[in-house]
């Protein structure tokens, strides 16, 4: 009986259908796949954070790796797409306290052990649901494998990471600069900060020259110096002044804090900007980590202890005077500034400059100093012939075992490696990994004050190996979100299924977001090589921004957010991949629309309605084909636009090979060789006839073939209903 499609495609009555045959099937699993394919091919879903659902950027990703999947499977490849999921650490913890927020309740002064399993709950059904997203966008990833950045075995590999590094000197905890948002309490790192342009007042301050016993009878002189902060004022412990400047002569001597007649030294520095307002610059290395790193280089010179004036709630404390004491930042600038009007060189000025604020919240970042957790990315460990984990990833760059799509990014890559600086890993939040550190408050013996009782393990440990101590503590930090993620690649291979790691790793694509080339790429790349000996993946795939339209970007205040679940219930899952792909190049922002997506969604009904055709027209007939001189041509021009297809996937360009996919079949098939065929078809004549048909039907295949890695659901629908039993399954079926 002659299999026939409906009249309309309706997505909604297939794609569910569709991936259940696929997960029945159990060809997720490369273990799984037919005997021919051998070779691994490996892509590591980078992991969304599992506390919302995906929006249109998760689209992209899942519609790139998807394709380079399914086609890699058709090609023979045993190939394994392991997805999971990501704790996200700080953005979860701002997404659950805004929830607590709506409910009433407050974040501050929950107990610890609450808030944690409180959000991990949360995070544990967000996940769940997520995943029902991704299945519906098509994702043809290995489920029995999927891995979550807090299951068990994957903090081991993030806990064995850390010891590594702190046995080999790589992992230090020190008190340094950090960015610290008031309103969040922890510190960020530089992913999390955002910079933005911001209005304020330069002040041109006079800072008295101290009289001297026996030399002067009153103070006669002064530096001038311009500052935006003048409430920090009353933590300066030095003023430094170009070598060059107007002011070298002050050098050497003693200046008068204008807000608190403290006497602080001249110091010269040649890092001092002569450009920059007056070419001295007041040294407060508690609120800013140019001044932490200048009293660093002059602690001789500097005799005063640096202090703070803010405290971690943005308010200035006590330190400050009791004219400031207790008030936030920007009431206290306004009083500072009342305070030292008499100290005044000159009028304020307007100055615009580039302010760091905390990107969930876009609250002011205060630099502090803490003693936090730091990783060495620049020095070389403690081991012989190691090299530091920038030139690690470096050197696989350089020598192209690693390579970028676009090639452009190679470049930015290796301009960011040049400025690196260590990573503050410690986060002051809950939701997290928590530092494998333990403290020991026993003061015994003098080896454990030697150690300052810190003891890194992996396992908690009962008693101190220093001094044998039971009063042990650990660390209340957790792990930077990045510190974990960045050793995705092959945390997850060493902690899924026996031997996976020996034949899945190095993986061979990561494909991600260009934004996160430094945070996460590099990342992954210096520990993948420090902790395995080789590179965590061959290429890195890197994709745009989504845009609408109007090349803006996205957002709910603009209104423009384009849903993709509800896109692809509307229009076809396939009609959506298929306007994310066509007209979006590696590297570049992509634009998608719902008139882009509707547009595909015609094509998608072109291509059920031209099988359709063919299905419904196809009968048996016994006459051997006698193909015609356009028939050959029809034969050989379907093999150009295979072969052209091909190369664009095997070069990951995916714009024009889901183009040339879709001209081919559109306008060569649809409209030329389908038309030509209508009266053949019907014909007497049994060799004609069967010519026509075997064209249409060999045309129909390959073009099945060569969209499936685009428009999966249609194409798997198509393919079970054309003629020839039993058929199997589309994505296991040769290129």
């Amino acid at each position: 009986m002659q299999k026939e499609l409906p009249p309309a495609y309706e997505p909604k009555t297939v794609e569910e259908t569709i991936y259940a045959l696929w997960d029945r099937s159990g060809y997720f699993d490369p273990d799984n796949l037919p005997a021919r394919h051998k070779k691994p091919f490996t892509i590591i879903m980078p992991p969304p954070n599992a506390n919302g659902s995906l929006h249109i950027g998760h689209a992209l990703f899942v519609t790139l790796q998807d394709i380079m999947i399914r086609y890699q499977r058709m090609q023979g490849k045993k190939t394994l797409w392991l997805p999971g999921a990501d704790h996200a650490g700080f953005e979860t913890q701002v997404v659950y306290t805004k929830k607590l927020e709506k409910e009433g309740r407050s974040f501050w002064g929950m107990p610890r052990e609450q808030l944690y399993n409180e959000i991990k709950d949360f995070t544990l059904a967000n996940k769940k649901y997520m995943e029902g997203q991704l299945k519906k966008l098509g994702a043809s990833c290995d489920w029995s494998r999927e891995k979550f950045t807090l299951d068990d075995n994957i903090i081991d590999v993030v806990y064995q990471t850390f010891e590594q590094l702190y046995n080999d000197g790589l992992v230090y905890r020190a008190e340094k600069p950090v960015n610290w948002c008031t309103k969040h309490q922890t510190t960020l790192s530089e992913l999390e900060i955002k910079h933005e342009e911001k209005l304020d007042k330069l002040y041109y301050i006079k800072y008295q020259l101290q009289e001297v016993k026996g030399q002067m009878s009153k103070v006669k002189s002064y530096i001038e110096v311009a500052t935006t902060r003048p409430e920090t004022i009353p933590a300066d412990i030095a003023i430094a002044v170009h070598p060059k400047s107007k002011w070298s002569t002050f050098i050497g001597k003693n200046v008068l804090n204008p807000l608190t007649g403290t006497a602080i030294p001249v110091i010269a520095d040649a890092h001092v900007e002569l450009g920059f307002g007056t070419g001295a610059l007041k040294i407060t290395p508690y609120h800013d980590p140019a001044d932490f790193a200048i009293w660093q280089d002059h602690r001789t010179e500097i005799t005063a202890t640096p202090f703070s004036v803010i405290d971690q709630f943005g308010k200035l404390t006590a330190e400050a005077g009791a004219d400031l004491a207790g008030l936030k930042v920007v009431p206290a600038r306004e009083k500072s500034v009342e305070l030292l009007r008499p100290h005044f060189a000159k009028e304020p000025e307007a100055y615009q400059h580039q302010v760091a604020v905390c990107y969930k919240c876009n609250t002011t970042i205060e630099p502090r100093i803490m003693m936090q957790w730091f990783v060495k990315m620049t020095e070389k460990p403690a081991r012989k012939g190691q090299k530091s984990l920038r030139d690690l990833a470096v050197e696989a760059v350089k020598s192209k075992k690693i390579k970028f799509i676009p090639a452009r990014y190679e470049k930015v890559f290796m301009h960011w490696m040049k400025n690196l600086h260590d990573w503050n890993i410690s986060r002051q939040i809950v939701w997290g990994i928590r530092i494998p550190v333990w403290y020991c408050a026993d003061q015994r013996t003098a080896v454990c004050k030697e150690k300052e009782g810190v003891i890194v393990t992996t396992k908690q440990p009962t008693t101190c190996p220093h001094c044998g101590g039971t009063s042990l503590t650990q660390e209340q930090d957790v792990f930077d979100t990045w510190f974990s993620s960045g050793q995705w690649p092959f945390a997850t291979l060493m902690a899924n299924k026996p031997g996976d790691f020996k034949t899945y790793y190095p993986t061979d694509v990561m494909e991600t977001g260009w934004d996160i080339l430094f945070f996460w790429v590099a990342r992954m790349t210096m520990f993948g090589i420090y902790r395995t000996g080789k590179i965590p993946f061959r290429t890195v795939y890197l994709h745009g921004l989504v845009r609408d339209k109007e090349r803006q970007k996205m957002s709910k205040s603009k209104g423009n957010v384009i849903n993709p679940l509800e896109v692809a219930d509307q229009y076809g899952t396939d009609a959506v991949r298929m306007a994310l792909i066509i007209g979006t190049t590696a590297g570049n922002d992509p634009i998608i629309s719902e008139d882009k997506i509707r547009g595909y969604r015609n094509f998608a009904n072109k291509v059920w309605n031209a099988s359709r055709f063919v299905l419904m027209n196809h009968r048996e007939l016994s006459a051997k084909p006698k193909f015609t001189t356009e028939d050959k041509k029809s034969l050989k021009d379907l093999a150009a636009a295979k072969k052209k297809i091909t190369g664009y996937l095997n070069k990951y360009d995916f714009n024009h090979a889901a183009e040339t996919a879709y001209h081919y079949f559109w306008h060569t098939f649809a409209d030329k060789v389908i038309e030509q065929s209508k009266e053949r078809i019907k014909s007497d004549n049994a060799a004609d006839a069967a010519a026509a048909q075997a064209v249409l039907l060999e045309i129909i295949s390959e073009s099945m073939k060569f969209l499936h890695p685009f428009m999966p659901f249609i194409t798997e629908q198509i393919w079970q209903m054309l003629p020839g039993d039993p058929r199997g399954l589309l994505m296991v079926e040769k290129w």
